[in-house]
Formats: C-alpha cells, structure tokens, sequence
C-alpha cells in the first residue's frame, strides 16, 4: 500500500514491514499461443517449446525475497545514503519509493511529490528535444506549464547542455542525459529526490556540481534526498544518515561512518586464504559469454588474507578454459573499500593455458600500498599478433585482503596521487 502521511508534518517517508517478493523465471512466453504450448508442455511433463537452449528450468512457484521486513522512518530535509552490496535490495526499495512496482506486503506512506532517477535518461522520450522532455517531465509530476517556464532557464543553464536543448535527446552522449536529467529532477517541483548511482556516468566535476546541488535543496529548500551509490566519498560528503541493506533485511540505520565501516565488513566477508571464484561477480561483458573462468585463487602460506608490504605473497590461481590460449596474461587491479584504485599489478606472462583445468603459480608484492582493506579485481587476458587484446574473464570482487605498511600510517589519496603500478607478479613453478 502506498498513501499519505496524515499526521506527523515532518515526516516525508514512513515504511511498515515492507516486503518485496520476485516470481524467478519466464512469468509468461510474450503470446498467448506460447503461454499455451509451455502450459501443456510441462502438463504432459515434457521440455517447454518456447524455452532457451542451454537454458535451466526454473519453477512458476520458486520466489526471491528482494525486501523482507523493511522498518524505516526518514524525516523532511534528510540526505539518506543507502548502501549495500549488489543484489541487497536498494534499487528495488527506490523503485517502490518512485511507485515503479508495488510492495507485496506491508506499507509505506510518502508525503509530497518525488523526482526519481533510477537509471540514465528515465522518464525521457528519446525522440523528443532537451527542452520538450523538461515539459514532459515536468507534466508528470503535476506541473503545469507556467511552472515549468519560471524554471526551464535554471535547468537548461545547470545542464550544460544549452547548445543542444532543441536536439533530440536519443543524439546525446551517455554524460548529456545524465547531466539534463539531474538538472530536470533537481529543480522542479519535487518534495523528494530519489537518486540510484547515476553519478556515476558524468565527470567529476559535473559530480561534485550535483552533490552540492543536493546539499543545498536539501538545506535550503527542506527536500528530502534518498541517494543510492557505491562511491563512499559521495556518501560521505552528502548524507547526514545512511542506511544499510544485506539480503533484503535492513542491518543498520544511523551515522554515516558507522554504516560504511559495517559496510566494508559485510563486503570483505571472512578473508579467507582461499576464495572459490566460480560464482563471483563478473562484468557484464564477460558474464555469460567468457572462454575462460577463474574458479579460485589461494594463498598457501596464509591462514587468513593478511599481508605486510615489505613481503612477497605466494598466489595460486586455479583457471577453466575451453580453448587453448599460447601466451595469458594477468591483472590485478586494487580498490580501497571506498571503491577507489589505489594499485594495480600485471604477470605479463602467465604462459599457456590448455583447454581444460590450469594452475597458475604466482609471487605477489603489495610494496607501494599503504595500511588498510583491498577488494582485488582479477582479469585475464591475451593479445594477438597485431596486438589487439581480448579480455577472456573479469572478476570485480575476486577477493579481499588486508595489509599492514610498515612505518606508513597516512591514507592514500586517489584524487591527486591516482593509482600505482606494483611490481609485476612473477609466474613461478611449483
């Protein structure tokens, strides 16, 4: 149920045992010829007609608690920060916060008008202008024209996109959006700002534009701001409360540092010395269509994934390929639990890798980093004669370590000082 507060003035969002259940599977075949044949297939128990090759059969009754039990009050003029990692569940509480999709149990009450972003270029009409699509939007948060008008100067202006607001919005850049899209939900007339990692897309500059933007309508005009990231920094410097979400459950609701603290532990998990990485968490590029798998990576001489940065670190990666690649390579890139770069490495000769399963011995010196907990991404790699490079398989999560820096107690700043090139990891023989 989604409604109106009637009593408590200061409050903008009020959520009552909010739950959220998914359906897993194809819910329907997109005809109704196909929804029969499916029907009658699995009547007669026999494989679905319209189902992918390859593809696992999953059960009609088989469900995904996206959100269970959510209990969450945000007063007006919040600047909320919800954290969590992929899948906990904060873009589908933004999308019940926007009325995208409906709650399946509980309640949640919202006060006033709410401006969303949930993606780049939502509630654009790509075959209408800049200036045509602030009109729409503006018409879809109740607005009527002469409202409109006393603001389209400010967010043509704030855009940056002046030159372009009589062109077609399905010409612009993946930035342009972003930046026309910000300026249109941050200067109507929205009571609520619903922001999910959108930032993300424009330049740094153009990004601290916008969080200074959110600060001041907060501040200034009383809006409540919900802003979903995975850049702490920008966490950090915009919400005065952040929330945690792990598994649909709400973990935590308080100060900003304390949550990502708790963050950083739910990420980094038990920093075991060895890490099964068949089911990690790939990019979408590789996802489903890769040639190679990491399938683990270990380090013998460890109980646990504790290093100092004066000592080389014995690394066995475990790799499943289906083709034969002459000459592999490796890189590991290293991000702070602020998801910044801090140092990246590369085995420029990882050697053959044969169809089948592979081990790959490796010497790893963490000299350069400063104390602190890393996420490591892992990417494998080859290039051809004419030097093109072919990614086979990218882990953005493939595992978590600690290191302790002797004499080095500062923290390092990515901003200025960007990222470093460790030595290269040398491939050993066991």
């Amino acid at each position: 149920m989604i409604g109106e507060i009637m009593d408590e003035k200061d409050i903008a969002v009020k959520i009552i045992d909010l739950k959220k259940r998914y359906r897993l599977g194809v819910i329907g075949g997109g005809t109704l010829q196909g929804d029969i044949q499916s029907w009658l297939a699995r009547l007669r128990g026999k494989d679905d007609p319209n189902s992918k090759l390859g593809s696992k059969a999953v059960s009609s009754n088989e469900t995904f608690l996206a959100l269970d039990g959510i209990n969450l009050t945000i007063r007006k003029g919040e600047r909320l920060g919800i954290i969590g990692h992929n899948g906990a569940g904060k873009s589908t509480l933004l999308k019940i916060f926007s009325r995208v999709t409906a709650p399946t149990e509980g309640k949640i009450y919202i006060d006033g008008r709410v401006s969303s972003m949930l993606e780049v270029g939502t509630g654009f009409h790509e075959e209408l202008t800049g200036r045509e699509n602030i009109y729409l939007n503006g018409a879809i948060l109740g607005m009527n024209r002469s409202e409109v008008d006393s603001k389209i100067d400010q967010i043509i202006e704030f855009s940056e996109c002046a030159k372009f607001i009589d062109t077609p919005v399905k010409r612009y850049s993946s930035g342009m959006y972003v930046k026309l899209a910000f300026a249109v939900a941050a200067h109507l007339d929205a009571d609520i700002l619903v922001m999910d990692e959108v930032l993300a897309v424009g330049d740094m500059k153009f990004q601290q534009k916008c969080l200074g933007k959110m600060s001041d309508v907060s501040q200034e005009e009383g809006k409540t701001v919900l802003y979903v990231s995975h850049n702490m920094n920008t966490i950090r410097q915009l919400c005065d409360r952040c929330i945690v979400l792990d598994h649909g459950k709400l973990v935590y609701d308080g100060e900003v540092e304390d949550a990502i603290a708790l963050y950083a532990d739910i990420r980094r998990g038990d920093k075991s010395s060895r890490v099964d990485l068949r089911d990690a968490k790939r990019y979408r590029s590789v996802a489903t269509m890769r040639d190679l798998s990491f399938t683990s990576i270990s380090f013998p001489d460890k109980e646990i994934n504790e290093f100092t940065d004066d000592e080389t670190v014995r690394a066995v990666v475990e790799i499943e390929s289906d083709i034969d690649i002459p000459q592999a390579r490796l890189r590991f890139g290293f991000f702070d639990m602020y998801d910044r770069k801090i140092a990246s490495c590369v085995c420029p000769d990882a050697g053959a890798v044969k169809k089948g399963s592979n081990t790959v011995q490796l010497n790893i010196s963490f000299k350069g980093l400063v104390s602190g907990t890393y996420r490591a991404e892992m990417i494998a790699f080859s290039s051809n004669e004419f030097g093109t490079v072919k990614e086979h398989d990218i882990i953005t999560e493939g595992f978590f370590f600690d290191v302790t820096a002797k004499g080095s107690d500062f923290e390092w700043n990515a901003l200025r000082w960007g990222s470093v090139r460790l030595p290269d990891m040398e491939k050993t023989q066991f």
